[in-house]
């Protein structure tokens, strides 16, 4: 009786065990980075690892791959191919811009419960957050034992609660890298140059240009940010005084740098397209750097006038991913299947915080969804100079150990 009875109890413990096991699915949403595959990564082989997860899905074009049941078996995959994928800018299983209706929420939890998911993890920015925390409140209204999270993506450094977010810092150092080497041409050419760079409300990326100055007369000369309001007037006089100070300008203006009623420059040169979640199309074309570029002509009657857009350019450009943006996209997944796993929490976004001191190091924490949804943050106001047209040193100090070191360039003139 006995034995009986304890094999009884084993395999009581043996079928509540299957019973807690719950399989996960995992998708990346908004615009890919150069890292975004490795939070993906990070999180696969988390919960490869965790007893607690059983099938890993991996949903093809974020939501839409869950209402399409459109999936990779992220088991299947060997070892070999995670580590390429990981190292492999954009999003490996595709992305999406999709503000996520009841309708569609119906749909992915009947999907869900059909597969016997308990976890859903979303990489991207503050607009996959908000399609996270409105899936999360629905699945909680409909009595749905699902645990959401959000693993944080942008290239923008913009979301709340983050000290920085993955992305950033590969983004930036490709800005910067861009920015040494056109400083370089100008020097050599003269005349204005005039570079767009990403950033709709927030101006880290186009503040990034400032990283790889290593001479006094290095631009970029100006440099402007959405933090600040805009000018016409200010911008040619602004160059004027570049021009007469160093003989040349480089200028590196934010895609979404704003009149002074708030209107985005570039929105009215767009044709006012939106996505789903209600954001004007401001990347890419060039009419900004053109519009720039012919103002500056027609204003100052300077002949040698250049104007590039770097648009997507800066998301997914191979070999350049800072190593420390890197290691802290791949934590981001680990922490993130690490909480959903923990018992302490029901949902929940990854936040990369900043360790006080000299040295740089991070820490990572959940925060509420709602925390981190839908709105943005911006530049400090320490980080940008009293005339709007320039960084800080502080901004440098901030910034520089998230891009890593960069190469230092010899000159004769």
């Amino acid at each position: 009786m006995k034995k009986n009875s304890k094999t009884e109890k084993q395999a009581t413990r043996k079928a509540a065990a299957k019973i807690e096991k719950r399989n996960m699915v995992i998708a990346q949403s908004g615009g890919p980075s150069m890292v975004i595959n490795q939070s993906l990564v990070g999180a696969v082989e988390t919960a490869k690892r965790n007893k607690s997860i059983g099938k890993i899905y991996g949903a093809i074009h974020g939501i839409d791959g869950i209402i399409g049941e459109n999936f990779v078996d992220m088991r299947k995959l060997s070892a070999k191919t995670l580590g390429e994928v990981a190292h492999t800018p954009s999003s490996a299983l595709g992305s999406v811009r999709r503000k996520p209706t009841e309708e569609d929420c119906a749909k992915i939890f009947d999907v869900l419960r059909k597969l016997e998911v308990g976890y859903f993890f979303y990489i991207g920015g503050n607009d996959s957050a908000e399609t996270v925390h409105i899936v999360n409140a629905l699945a909680k209204a409909n009595g749905m034992a699902l645990k959401c999270f959000h693993i944080p993506k942008t290239i923008d450094n913009d979301l709340r609660q983050n000290d920085h977010t993955p992305g950033y810092g590969s983004a930036a150092r490709f800005v910067a890298l861009a920015f040494m080497g056109d400083n370089l041409d100008n020097l050599a050419l003269g005349g204005v140059k005039i570079n767009i760079v990403m950033g709709r409300h927030a101006g880290f990326l186009t503040a990034a240009s400032a990283l790889g100055r290593q001479h006094d007369d290095d631009g970029p000369h100006l440099i402007y940010l959405p933090e600040r309001p805009f000018s016409m007037d200010t911008f040619a006089a602004d160059v004027k005084k570049a021009m007469k100070k160093f003989g040349r300008c480089v200028v590196a203006v934010s895609e979404g740098v704003c009149d002074k009623d708030g209107t985005p420059i570039a929105a009215a040169l767009s044709g006012g397209e939106k996505d789903s979640h209600g954001n004007v199309q401001l990347s890419g074309t060039g009419a900004l750097g053109d519009l720039l570029a012919s103002e500056i002509k027609s204003r100052l009657g300077i002949k040698r006038v250049r104007a590039d857009t770097f648009g997507y350019l800066q998301r997914s450009f191979p070999e350049v991913a800072s190593p420390v943006d890197s290691a802290e996209a791949y934590q981001a997944g680990a922490k993130a299947v690490d909480a959903a796993t923990s018992g302490k929490f029901d949902s929940g976004s990854i936040a990369i915080t900043r360790r006080p001191g000299s040295k740089y190091a991070a820490d990572f924490a959940c925060v509420p969804l709602k925390s981190v949804a839908r709105e943005t943050r911006s530049m400090p106001a320490s980080h940008i100079n009293r005339a709007g047209n320039d960084v800080t040193k502080a901004f440098v100090k901030y910034a520089l150990p998230l891009v890593g070191d960069l190469p230092k360039m010899g000159r004769l003139i």
